[in-house]
């Protein structure tokens, strides 16, 4: 007996993850819908060697559905995911609508599975954003050996962080640069993301920072610990797919380099790859359709005094949405629904 799972945002690029995930995972489904706006209606998606068209949002009934797993904007979410919950199916919100939401946890299954318990108060649970993710995937084993005190981490972002238009955008930017006269001036992004960097992910704060930076303050001192101080600098860079972070730890007391690539090598959903030599380490490039969240360039800061450096490199579709969101849904099945 498996779960009968709703795609909601099927035809987007977590959406179509998601069911690739389900599937490569052998999540227990009984049935799954694929759900979309009505323009997508009837648009053809992948489950595994299945083909399933997709339905209608705004007319589907929940009742009777287990989980549902939402990858659409925020607007869509707030008038859907309610009606869902009341009908009895468990929302796991890929948006940022849910995640501040003291009723609803927030949850990445290797740093706070436990906090699964509290998704019946709205019958919702949230997803983080794509960029704390994987960064506290790598934080939860360093914080419970030296307990952290300050993170200060910039971030490279892809593009696909901004769905597929911004992907065309960064495409055909590119090609237009060769070509006179197919120049594309930016739509998607305020600047040329082509053979650029851009500072700025999200709105921008009253104190300078933007909403992106604010998210990874916010979600880490929710999912790992409440006092860790956070500081951020996001930026979108022109890779496809793909998210990577320098961060900077410093800690309460001293923890050694070789140490701490022990601990991160027996952390689920890590693999250390560090060694220094030229091509020692993982870039997007290499980390693109794998489940795991990838640490390289572990080293001391000798600047401060219980201070590593660590790179850290994700999927962001995968471990930083849709892996994720998969993730929460076999803890739910395990701990909660029991069933399949």
């Amino acid at each position: 007996m498996g779960y009968k799972v709703a795609v909601v945002g099927a035809t987007g690029n977590v959406g179509r993850e998601m069911l690739n995930i389900l599937a490569e995972r052998e999540f227990p489904v009984d049935e799954i819908a694929a759900l979309a706006s009505r323009r997508s209606l009837g648009t053809e998606c992948s489950f595994g060697d299945k083909i399933v068209k997709t339905q209608d949002l705004a007319t589907f009934d929940f009742t009777g559905w287990d989980i549902a797993l939402f990858a659409i904007g925020s607007d869509a979410t707030k008038e859907y995911a309610p009606k869902a919950a009341k009908a009895g199916c468990i929302v796991i919100d890929n948006s940022s609508l849910y995640r501040y939401d003291p009723d609803v946890p927030l949850i990445v299954p290797e740093v706070n599975a436990d906090a699964i318990e509290g998704y019946s108060k709205k019958n919702i649970i949230a997803n983080p954003n794509c960029s704390t993710a994987q960064m506290v995937v790598a934080l939860k084993p360093l914080h419970d050996r030296a307990k952290i005190k300050r993170v200060v981490v910039s971030t490279y972002q892809s593009v696909s962080g901004s769905g597929k238009e911004a992907m065309d955008e960064l495409w055909n930017q590119t090609k237009g640069m060769y070509v006179p006269g197919q120049e594309v001036e930016p739509s998607v992004y305020p600047k040329q993301i082509a053979f650029n960097v851009i500072p700025h992910i999200d709105v921008f704060l009253d104190d300078g920072s933007t909403k992106e930076e604010w998210k990874m303050v916010a979600e880490t001192k929710k999912i790992v610990d409440t006092a860790i101080k956070v500081t951020a600098t996001c930026v979108r860079v022109p890779v496809f797919v793909g998210h990577a972070e320098a961060i900077n730890i410093e800690f309460e007391e001293f923890l050694d380099e070789d140490e701490a690539r022990d601990i991160l090598r027996e952390a689920p959903g890590i693999m250390v790859v560090d060694k220094r030599e030229d091509g020692g380490y993982v870039t997007p490039a290499e980390c693109v359709g794998d489940f795991a969240t990838f640490i390289s360039r572990i080293r001391q800061d000798s600047t401060i005094e219980n201070g590593l450096n660590l790179w850290c490199v994700s999927d962001n579709l995968r471990k930083g949405a849709a892996l994720n969101a998969v993730q929460i849904a076999e803890v739910l099945g395990q701990r909660v629904l029991k069933k399949g």
